[in-house]
């Protein structure tokens, strides 16, 4: 290659994007995740006009508490883009963040991973967005397959595992077998609709209004699948709005209220591995009686979810590693490793 070739090689370095529902993490090839914010755009309207006030952890913070003039916007949803205007900017912000002036030449290929249930539209938007966003080539890759790279699981031998990932947006079911996707299965439940099953719960029995925030905090620090041996489990206080004189009121519930309320959510994750189990073949389900299921994805870490899967399936189940990097560090093996180059679409 000439000396003028190489200096357009010289630039950024390869990136792989988990475009999350809640939150986007970005590997840069040969250093690891280099970032990893929620996926959140503060948009602000000056003289009728949008433009960026914030990205990543500063929009968060602003969520339901901004001014009119300011809308912090999540541009995924169900693990999809919803907005993908809001989206390209976002994904632009991240690429700048981790790449700096160093792209000056050449800009970077980027693998996004993608839900397997999305369709040929929502992948173009994903697509569009991070051309946009100054890609110089874009592969996508199958969450699933990419959680389970990120697992260390035997994906490229003709051996069937299983995986569940459990995000924001979606939950997916996947059996896998030499770099395939034997059976795959897209639950759009995940975090977002356990935030959401804990605030009706609230609303419903205690007549108090909470917000996203607070409901998302509740499920990190106090979520179960199964309700306590004891019945009642960790007591706390919760700050809302009273609905009956709309006045701020604290109240204090308990860990089974909150099993209680996970209840459907989770109901619809078991129901969603079961359904995969039925369309499994004879073959890789007698693999997976030994290789078990592997959970990853935020939702993993919900307190309980392994034992209960493991009772409802009679399987061996447990719980990746580092559950919310996985499928980061599983796009970023893919792009990175020649055994897996198989896996990248470029469609």
């Amino acid at each position: 290659m000439s000396w003028f070739g190489n200096l357009f090689k010289f630039g950024a370095p390869n990136i792989a994007i988990d475009l999350g529902t809640a939150n986007t993490l970005v590997y840069v090839q040969d250093q690891g995740i280099v970032l990893n914010e929620p996926s959140v755009v503060a948009m602000e309207t000056l003289n009728g006009i949008q433009v960026v006030k914030a990205v990543g952890e500063d929009a968060k913070m602003m969520m339901g508490k901004t001014p009119d003039s300011i809308e912090a916007i999540r541009p995924l949803r169900d693990g999809v883009i919803a907005d993908i205007e809001v989206a390209e900017h976002m994904i632009k912000h991240f690429i700048r963040k981790v790449t700096g002036s160093r792209s000056m030449f050449r800009y970077p290929e980027i693998t996004i991973c993608v839900p397997s249930g999305s369709t040929s539209v929502e992948r173009r938007a994903i697509r569009d967005a991070a051309s946009n966003a100054g890609a110089s080539q874009v592969y996508l890759i199958l969450e699933p397959m990419a959680a389970a790279i990120g697992a260390h699981m035997p994906v490229t031998e003709p051996v069937g595992s299983m995986v569940v990932d459990i995000g924001g947006g979606t939950t997916e079911v996947a059996v896998l077998s030499l770099r395939g996707l034997a059976y795959t299965t897209s639950v759009r439940v995940g975090g977002d609709k356990m935030d959401e099953a804990i605030i009706s719960y609230v609303r419903r029995h205690h007549n108090l209004l909470i917000g996203d925030a607070t409901a998302e905090r509740i499920k990190q620090d106090f979520g179960c699948a199964v309700v306590p041996e004891d019945g009642v489990g960790e007591q706390f206080t919760l700050k809302g709005r009273d609905l009956v004189n709309g006045v701020p009121k604290e109240i204090t519930i308990n860990q089974a209220n909150i099993a209680e309320a996970l209840a459907e959510p989770i109901g619809a994750i078991v129901e969603g591995v079961r359904i995969a189990l039925e369309n499994t073949a004879p073959e890789l389900a007698a693999d997976i009686v030994d290789q078990g299921i592997v959970l990853t994805g935020g939702g993993a870490l919900i307190r309980g979810l392994d034992e209960y899967l493991r009772e409802e399936t009679g399987l061996p189940v447990t719980v990746a590693e580092d559950p919310l990097t996985c499928v980061a560090v599983g796009t970023g093996r893919a792009m990175e490793e020649a055994i897996f180059h198989g896996v990248l679409m470029t469609q």
